[in-house]
């Protein structure tokens, strides 16, 4: 059985678990995950798509009061030059993040202990393609089994390299930097711009924007992440849209591979909808969008200010789900630990040779992967 992604074990330490050293037996099919906890799968791409919507009003400069909500990180500065090159071809990736800090508000929301860590649940590089008409999305699974080169904070703090990690955990250890450089690492693309997003702010978001439709093929009923759904259409609320990117027992295979496929179906729900909102004839409405989406978001410090953003964002506006292709980074199951993914290299430098060179991904890079078994649950309502 494959799946595109795998259970929510703890965070590994350096070698207990990877693509180096003697493999340990794995018994059988991999295994349901037994973890109570409730993971936020928070995608900075669905607040950065309300952005979009405010950048193609025209009424940015109403909204230059907002800067003081936003947060930024300076990336360049932690990193240094020892990056790969920008391109030149007309490009731009981004990285988008989701952390689960169970700090504030995000305690209730999430459950969990406030323990003062986060961790990176959800990471997609957006890869912009030249003149901004389409765009590939590529998933890392957070159980990705990586080597994470050494790296430095935005507070300066060194950060030793560790083999064989969970991914998620370059967040965890050194922020947003380290999270970049550990990307960066796996794929050789430079990061453009950094977004992340948390999940309360998520909720408020889709709340502003008064709901998502989407049409279930499927039950879903998970009491971890509060979500009771029948087969058919549904507008979510800000909390159903919310425990919706978090489910993982509730439908297919209970794996994390198959919560990025309702991830994915989501934002393209998301977006198509985000296109139809009428904002023009509603300034309240049109500013209750902007103030939530900038108090949501962290940004690199290029994107650090409203009018950066926004202009940013405008410049997003004619990406739509259907010039937006959605792919997993290609991973295959650890064979030491069902719980654990290693990245397919062969196919997965197929994926980073695509977007190094501005092509499509070819559809050779994903096929005989590891796969999640909720691909065509979740769709865009009529």
């Amino acid at each position: 059985m494959s799946a595109e992604s795998t259970p929510d074990p703890a965070i590994p330490g350096p070698g207990e678990s990877g693509t180096t050293g003697p493999a340990r037996r794995a018994k059988g099919r991999r295994r349901r995950p037994r973890a109570k906890r409730r993971r936020a799968l928070l995608v900075a791409a669905w607040s950065a798509a309300g952005i979009v919507v405010l950048g193609g009003t025209g009424a940015g400069v109403l909204y230059f009061k907002l800067n003081g909500n936003l947060s930024s990180v300076d990336i360049d500065q932690a990193l240094g030059a020892d990056r790969p090159e920008k391109a030149d071809n007309g490009s731009e990736n981004i990285l988008v993040l989701g952390s689960d800090t169970r700090s504030g508000g995000n305690r209730k929301l999430g459950g969990g202990t406030d323990d003062g860590t986060a961790r990176s649940d959800t990471a997609m590089i957006v890869h912009v393609h030249e003149g901004h008409k389409k765009a590939d999305v590529v998933s890392i699974p957070r159980d990705t089994l990586v080597d994470r080169p050494d790296c430095a904070d935005t507070d300066g703090r060194e950060h030793p390299a560790a083999e064989n990690v969970m991914f998620n955990s370059a967040y965890s250890t050194g922020g947003a930097a380290c999270a970049v450089k550990t990307v960066e690492s796996i794929s050789g693309l430079r990061m453009d711009h950094y977004l992340e997003v948390d999940f309360s702010g998520f909720q408020n978001l889709i709340d502003d924007l008064g709901g998502v439709r989407i049409t279930t093929t499927e039950a879903i009923k998970d009491p971890d992440s509060h979500l009771d759904l029948q087969a058919g259409t549904h507008r979510l609320d800000g909390e159903q849209a919310l425990g919706l990117v978090r489910t993982r027992h509730g439908v297919g295979d209970g794996s994390d591979l198959g919560r990025i496929q309702l991830q994915q179906a989501f934002v393209k729900a998301l977006a198509d909808q985000v296109k139809d909102i009428g904002l023009l004839g509603n300034p309240k409405k049109l500013y209750d969008i902007a103030d939530t989406a900038t108090r949501t978001v962290t940004t690199d410090s290029g994107l650090g200010s409203v009018n950066s953003l926004m202009s940013f964002a405008s410049g997003l506006r004619d990406i739509g789900p259907g010039n937006m292709r959605m792919v997993t980074m290609p991973v295959i199951y650890d064979p030491a630990d069902a719980n654990r993914v290693l990245v397919e290299k062969t196919k997965a430098e197929q994926v980073w040779t695509a977007l190094k060179n501005d092509r499509p991904i070819p559809e050779s890079a994903t096929e005989g992967t590891a796969t999640g078994e909720a691909r065509g649950v979740v769709n865009s309502a009529p």
